[in-house]
């Protein structure tokens, strides 16, 4: 992915703030924002601008606020992805990024579990009920096209647990041969919100 994401970025989705202090640390960005229902861990205060909110519900104003959004392993944790992509697109300047990401239930080790157990494998229970939605690269497409932001580029960790044994990777036998869809446990959407 070969982006240059400049300017005003939004973690959207921040929990404990892991990705926000990734993101001051490269220093690529004139501001860093952050959002979510905790409140801003004590050594991102002054640093960041967070902003305590339900992330299922309207985000107050910062209308065309962003150059960035990045939703890094949230989606799946909302009620309504429709809703949040029709946000994240409200509040993105026009021409800007937004940068998605959640568990690929299109990988071997997914599929499997559904055939099984009868649910994607990061959707057991065991994962409920912080895990709600799980979602496709069709149902991802749809979504991102319904909130104008059109057909987002899909890309895979590339890292991918063998199904049983989670913490033995497909990489790792394989010699890093086995990549993408089919042998990745996340995807990740880009878009960019059309120019006005």
């Amino acid at each position: 992915m070969a982006k240059e994401l400049r300017g005003k970025i939004l973690d959207f989705g921040a929990g404990v703030g892991n990705l926000t202090r990734r993101l001051v640390a490269m220093k690529r960005f004139n501001q860093v924002s952050a959002t979510d229902i905790m409140v801003s861990p004590a050594d991102l205060r002054g640093t960041v601008e967070w902003i305590v909110h339900d992330l299922n519900t309207t985000f107050p104003g910062h209308e065309s606020a962003f150059d960035v959004v990045v939703a890094s392993e949230v989606i799946e944790h909302l009620e309504n992805p429709r809703f949040v992509m029709r946000e994240i697109y409200r509040i993105l300047r026009p021409g800007g990024t937004v940068l998605v990401s959640t568990p690929n239930n299109e990988s071997w080790r997914s599929l499997l579990a559904l055939m099984v157990r009868g649910h994607h494998v990061a959707f057991g229970d065991s994962s409920y009920p912080a895990h709600i939605v799980a979602l496709l690269r069709r149902d991802l497409s749809r979504i991102f096209h319904e909130a104008k932001l059109g057909q987002p580029e899909f890309y895979y960790s590339d890292d991918g647990g063998i199904p049983g044994k989670p913490s033995v990777t497909w990489q790792k036998v394989s010699f890093q041969l086995l990549k993408g869809r089919r042998f990745s446990d996340n995807i990740l959407a880009v878009a960019n919100k059309p120019p006005s």
